[in-house]
């Protein structure tokens, strides 16, 4: 009975760690679904920040675009063609930038 024991007391010590390591291996494709699933979703944080920087990159654009259209329109009223012809493709372009969706 006491060969018993020895032979025993040792195996359950030794069990604890394959207990462990069993359950590290059973939830570890759970833990990596979980991770998968937050990479692949956007938090509505993150969809905010993304159209907050999607708006200043378009308000930017468009005062760029605008000081160039503003630019060529006070050179067209001194009597340059090719700045008239300019201030008409930068209000155009204004325009396609105002359509589209943010």
């Amino acid at each position: 009975m006491s060969a018993r024991l020895l032979f025993l007391a040792p195996a359950c010590l030794a069990l604890t760690g394959c207990v462990s390591t069993v359950k590290s291996v059973v939830t570890a494709p759970v833990k990596a679904a979980g991770k998968v699933a937050d990479w692949s979703t956007t938090s509505q944080e993150e969809a905010d920040r993304n159209r907050g920087r999607a708006m200043r990159e378009r308000e930017a654009k468009l005062g760029k675009l605008s000081r160039q259209r503003d630019k060529a329109a006070e050179k067209c009223r001194d009597g340059d063609e090719a700045q008239c012809r300019r201030a008409e493709v930068l209000d155009h372009e204004i325009e396609a930038v105002m359509a589209e969706p943010i």
